[in-house]
């Protein structure tokens, strides 16, 4: 192929460089990875969850290494949404490259909506990833994103608040993700992204305890992939808009299997724990994939698995 081949993708109207995205939790507010990714050649980052007021997050330990992955329960410990706003985003539209997704959370409807409100006003911000993981404490402490009712009604308040393209992150511990991908996509969801992480527990065998202080944690990292991958083709074939996928992505080809699948765009997370810059040497992998496969656009993957 003598051209090199086009990166370009195109997640609900925002266009991307690439179709690799460092993935909310794992990249910090963006600025701290400034002098060590070339902001420029991925795709965008996913902020750490923003919440209306700032969070101290779960005891230690917190973090563990498993076979294959991580278990984490961080309790989506951040500053809040309006120090973010005062003290990193200034910084961020000064980074030449940056595609900044914000992802939002709350344990109520009202906690998601002022989150949204305070970050309309700013700018600087491309889409919002709204996490649909967390406990409603309104309801009992039932995920909003196992519950299709739940779903729907955040979805739908939330789609009607915001200002920019609402792409919402599912939870893979769910019967049917086609189900709950569809109920996101009637209530409003731009796109999509999935999956998050898996919940599970590690017993410490000679305490008996358990090695998470907070008891249970989210699973991530290779361990996950082929389960992510499933789920990943299942949503893409239930929905019209985009969806992007992740869970265990630590090699160009993993991302391309994602892609197979019916991503349009990838998030790369747990693998920048053990190297800081995976995002970027994974996009320059899919480029360079493309180039020794005669891909000549990569969003033609897209679906492209013969299944």
């Amino acid at each position: 192929m003598s051209k090199a081949p086009e990166m370009g993708v195109d997640v609900a109207g925002i266009q991307l460089r690439s179709p690799v995205i460092a993935a909310s939790g794992t990249f910090g507010y963006g600025v701290e990875f400034e002098e060590i990714v070339a902001l420029d050649r991925i795709g965008a980052f996913v902020t750490k969850g923003l919440s209306r007021e700032p969070m101290p997050g779960n005891p230690t330990p917190r973090i563990i290494e498993t076979s294959a992955g991580m278990i984490n329960a961080i309790g989506l410990q951040n500053m809040g949404v309006r120090p973010f706003i005062e003290e990193k985003l200034p910084k961020l539209r000064q980074m030449e490259g940056a595609v900044v997704i914000a992802n939002i959370f709350g344990y109520t409807v009202e906690d998601c909506l002022e989150v949204i409100r305070v970050l309309n006003e700013a700018e600087g911000i491309a889409m919002y990833e709204l996490n649909a993981s967390c406990p409603n404490t309104s309801h009992g402490g039932m995920v909003f994103g196992t519950d299709p009712d739940l779903l729907k009604e955040l979805v739908e308040k939330t789609k009607a608040a915001v200002k920019r393209p609402l792409m919402v992150k599912l939870s893979p511990n769910v019967t049917s993700i086609g189900q709950m991908a569809k109920v996101a996509e009637e209530a409003g969801a731009d796109a999509i992204s999935l999956v998050n992480t898996f919940v599970s527990l590690a017993i410490d065998v000679e305490t008996r305890k358990p090695r998470i202080a907070n008891k249970t944690g989210g699973l991530s990292g290779p361990a996950i992939k082929p389960i992510a991958i499933r789920m990943v083709y299942e949503a893409s074939k239930a929905v019209k808009i985009p969806v992007v996928g992740m869970g265990g992505i630590v090699r160009a080809e993993d991302a391309v299997e994602f892609m197979m699948a019916g991503a349009t765009a990838v998030q790369v997370g747990t693998a920048s724990y053990a190297d800081p810059r995976a995002v970027e040497n994974i996009a320059n992998g899919v480029k360079r994939w493309c180039g020794s496969h005669q891909v000549e656009r990569v969003s033609s993957l897209t679906g492209a698995a013969v299944l």
